[in-house]
């Protein structure tokens, strides 16, 4: 179903106002790459039916959503000699799901930080590294535990 204000529903006739080429489409799926980007094949993938966010998938867009993820990932990992396609879900004004695709090499402009602010990196024994923000306290760890105590709740009722 089309959104008559969604700019994403109108698929390939929005692409040039978006300034990204259509690569790749299935039954409910189609990824575009930007044509103006700093990083190589920054791609997006989203419903062709309109679906405001992930939490709304539901039917054949949610039957698909993996296989259509790793699909484009691969391609654009190996087409791109990228490391690893880093995946993004922003809540960004664009009232129509897309996921943000983005290919990453050593020296590209992309970084690994998520968090807003200064970011303090600890190594942990296990070899992983921590990433803290400086400016953001960690939150309580009880506060944590009871809110992934309902969530598993949640989802195993």
């Amino acid at each position: 179903m089309e959104n008559p204000d969604c700019i994403l529903c109108r698929g390939r006739n929005a692409d040039a106002e978006l300034d990204r080429i259509e690569v790749w489409q299935d039954d409910h799926w189609r990824l575009t790459v930007a044509l103006s980007s700093e990083v190589m094949e920054f791609a997006y993938l989203e419903p062709k039916r309109h679906i405001s966010h992930i939490h709304a998938l539901d039917g054949a867009e949610a039957a698909s959503f993996g296989t259509a993820m790793a699909r484009c990932s691969e391609a654009l990992r190996s087409t791109t000699g990228a490391d690893v396609v880093y995946v993004y879900i922003f809540g960004d004004g664009v009232p129509h799901l897309h996921v943000h695709l983005a290919p990453h090499r050593d020296g590209d402009a992309l970084n690994d930080s998520m968090i807003r602010g200064e970011i303090v990196e600890e190594k942990l024994p296990n070899g992983m590294t921590s990433f803290q923000s400086a400016e953001f306290p960690p939150l309580p760890r009880e506060d944590l535990e009871q809110i992934a105590n309902r969530l598993r709740r949640k989802l195993n009722d």
